[in-house]
């Protein structure tokens, strides 16, 4: 498993759908993944520290958890079949751990509002991942027109993506 943070949520302006963008620690490789606005939402709001009159979904689901005496030890995108990510998240509970099927957004959410770490599989990494050239913030290397037709959701985001806001936010 490899860590990593959330560097941002977009909107793509082909779609205006949101992608959120996770970004290896220590690294220049990427990962974007299609979400829902209400979950882009729900994780943009704690990101920002906005506070709600009344809790979302994710802040009844930490709630629950903690009720039960549970706590996350970590999230981790976990696969990517078909254009569809998957996530798990590891919880504590009674000494042991529970491991739990989720969306990789709900996970995300999730894991912001109780800090838990964030990992993404290295295979979904070498499926999916983006490495940017630190001189001039483009993609490295050739991506092998294969594996592109199996993420066909991903290929007209990421040929929009401004790859110069990327290298400007790393200064």
């Amino acid at each position: 498993m490899v860590e990593m943070t959330i560097d941002s949520i977009r909107v793509s302006l082909m779609n205006y759908q949101r992608v959120v963008i996770l970004k290896e620690k220590g690294t220049n490789r990427y990962l974007p993944i299609w979400i829902g606005p209400a979950e882009a939402d729900a994780i943009a709001v704690k990101l920002q520290n906005v506070e709600l009159s009344r809790p979302l979904t994710h802040d009844l689901l930490q709630s629950v958890i903690s009720t039960l005496g549970a706590s996350v030890e970590y999230i981790v995108v976990s696969g990517l079949k078909e254009d569809t990510f998957y996530a798990r998240l590891a919880l504590i509970i009674n000494g042991g751990e529970l491991d739990i099927d989720s969306r990789p957004s709900d996970a995300l959410a999730l894991a912001v509002r109780v800090g838990a770490p964030i990992y993404a599989e290295e295979s979904v990494l070498e499926k999916a991942g983006i490495i940017l050239d630190e001189e001039t913030g483009k993609p490295e290397g050739k991506v092998d027109e294969q594996e592109l037709k199996g993420l066909s959701a991903y290929k007209d985001f990421i040929n929009t993506l401004d790859l110069e806001d990327f290298k400007k936010r790393q200064s």
